[in-house]
């Protein structure tokens, strides 16, 4: 028991601390392939200037999220290897693939983008950096794509007692990966989008290069908007569909012991008391959770209480209730954050166009601590759907339990749980503080030992940006 406790630990810790990077990439290069594009069509210096600052904060991003996902991706074999050999065969697949193509095609184009500087055709050097923002789209696709099968198992079948992949087809056309891709990219553009906001806010409430982060704000809060409203719909998108897939995520994401009544509310807080498995003290909004499952306003959803009956009677005897409070709160959090994004891209579009976002002084330094509101939002969500599958590794075909190596002890676990923590750690510290050196020394700052050192894609550029 101590190694199943240890082992879902370790795993969650590597997977957050890998999420943090992951989204940020796939939303900074989006947004900085729209820079260079407005560069080219524009003519226009600062965009450039966007484009090669905002830059470096990616090439960092990019290099330790590496790093992390080599780690992320070795615990696998260490600790699950029970769950690999059941399902390597189709589990392994997407990610042999995201590996060869996605992210050889991303370190490929950033090679070509980071030294094509003035050295290639400005249209193939633009390309190069949408191919760089289509690579890391297409990595997480693929990563999805695995991810899905562990939600709904697709496309296999069980040989020798193991799962065997039979349809790649269905794999990669599976229900889940098109409702849970969407709602992962818009949360990327979201991550990037506010990265740029809070460090452009700082700037403007100091007053430095006014014009520079006037510009990166305002383009990053049209992205912000606009994936806001995509984590929306797409969410939406997700609910609907785990009513048919996953009616036990469902239930416990509402708290909902007994079955609803016919329209559904949607509970905004409830105290859950799972020792007695009821949810009192609800606050709810009539007819939304009818909306919410069904895409109209009537519609009961069942409970946990007869989801457990019907699983008992097709799996056998166990608890097939996930953590209640966890899948509850996370999706609230989730939720939450959300509408908050969308809030702020507004507002901050607004005086925007009002042409006072310099004299907003409270709205500005809100936006600095709301960089972390995507990763709250992205890191909940990942929360809600581990969490909300449970007692299952695969659903429905293989538990929890059943997925940790048998030869792995709970000394040897913590072990490596305490020197990925401590490595961890370390590259968080590094990257915070390149993050730091690069916000201070600003777009404008040309650093003084190395001539080369003027182009911060240069050699001696991004050595300075590390000193």
């Amino acid at each position: 028991m101590e190694e199943l406790i240890l082992a879902r630990i370790q795993f969650a810790s590597t997977t957050l601390f890998h999420f943090i990077f992951v989204p940020l990439s796939i939303g900074l290069v989006f947004i900085i392939a729209i820079m260079q594009t407005m560069y080219l069509v524009k003519k226009q210096e600062i965009y450039k200037k966007m484009t090669k600052f905002w830059g470096i904060f990616f090439l960092i991003n990019f290099a330790v999220g590496v790093v992390t996902g080599i780690i992320q991706e070795f615990q696998f074999g260490m600790n699950w290897s029970s769950y690999s050999r059941f399902v390597g065969d189709v589990f392994g697949a997407p990610l042999a693939i995201e590996a060869l193509l996605a992210f050889f095609m991303e370190s490929t184009f950033i090679g070509l983008w980071i030294f094509g500087w003035d050295k290639i055709p400005k249209r193939l050097h633009l390309a190069s950096i949408w191919l760089v923002s289509i690579g890391t789209i297409l990595s997480a696709f693929w990563i999805l794509a695995a991810n899905s099968f562990m939600q709904n198992p697709v496309g296999f079948v069980i040989q020798n007692g193991r799962a065997e992949m039979n349809d790649i087809v269905a794999v990669l056309t599976n229900p889940k990966l098109w409702v849970a891709f969407p709602h992962t990219i818009f949360g990327s553009f979201a991550t990037g989008a506010f990265f740029i906001i809070g460090v452009s806010a700082w700037n403007i409430l100091k007053k430095k290069d006014l014009e520079f982060y006037k510009r990166s704000m305002t383009i990053s809060l049209i992205v912000g908007l606009v994936a806001g409203l995509g984590i929306a719909f797409s969410g939406h998108s997700q609910a609907t569909y785990l009513m048919t897939a996953q009616p036990m995520k469902m239930a416990a994401a509402e708290g909902l012991w007994e079955d609803s009544a016919d329209p559904a509310p949607w509970t905004v807080i409830a105290n859950i008391d799972v020792d007695n498995k009821k949810s009192s003290g609800r606050i709810e909004i009539p007819y939304l959770l009818s909306y919410l499952a069904y895409s109209e306003f009537t519609g009961k959803v069942e409970g946990m209480n007869t989801l457990q009956e019907k699983l008992v009677e097709q799996h056998g005897e166990g608890n097939y209730i996930p953590p209640v409070k966890t899948t509850f709160w996370s999706f609230r959090i989730m939720a939450g954050t959300g509408g908050v994004l969308i809030l702020l891209s507004m507002l901050g579009l607004f005086f925007t166009w009002r042409k006072k976002i310099e004299k907003t002084t409270r709205y500005l330094k809100f936006l600095i601590p709301a960089i972390f509101l995507p990763y709250i939002g992205n890191s909940f969500g990942w929360i809600m759907s581990e969490i909300g599958r449970q007692p299952w590794v695969v659903n429905g075909l293989m538990l929890t339990a059943d997925g940790i190596s048998p030869n792995v002890s709970a000394g040897q676990i913590l072990f490596s749980f305490i020197s990925f923590s401590l490595i961890y750690t370390a590259l968080a510290i590094v990257m915070v503080y390149l993050f730091i050196k690069v916000i201070k020394q600003g777009p404008n700052e040309k650093p003084k030992e190395d001539i080369s050192a003027s182009d911060p894609f240069s050699a001696g550029g991004i050595t300075n940006a590390a000193k």
